[in-house]
């Protein structure tokens, strides 16, 4: 498992390359547990497609997990050109929570932290 420890300012942050495969809510448990920050960060291409069809619930209970545990989740990748509408509301309500966060980049990601 291709893993770093990032530090931004005082914001520590579990990095997780792109060979790291998030499919299911399990697989994001076991980074959860091997996580030495709460702050994780994954990256889009990592997370199984149904995670972005809201209609299969596999984001809901991704994020639920996230929740439940306290802990704080990044999802780097390219959200400029999503067609569905339900999609861009969920990241646009996540990224005001600051606790989950769907960013370009992990420095931008991280100021929107809370």
């Amino acid at each position: 498992m291709a893993k770093q420890i990032i530090n931004f300012g005082e914001e520590k942050i579990t990095y997780y390359d792109q060979s790291v495969p998030v499919r299911t809510a399990g697989d994001l448990l076991d980074l959860m547990a091997n996580s030495p920050s709460a702050t994780l960060a994954i990256h889009q291409e990592s997370l199984h497609p149904d995670f972005f069809d809201l209609k299969t619930g596999l984001a809901g209970e991704m994020l639920q997990k996230i929740s439940n545990y306290r802990r704080r989740l990044i999802i780097i990748g390219d959200y400029a050109n999503i067609a569905s509408k339900s999609l861009r509301d969920f990241i646009y309500e996540s990224n005001k929570t600051g606790k989950v966060i769907f960013s370009e980049d992990l420095e931008k990601a991280a100021r929107l932290l809370k």
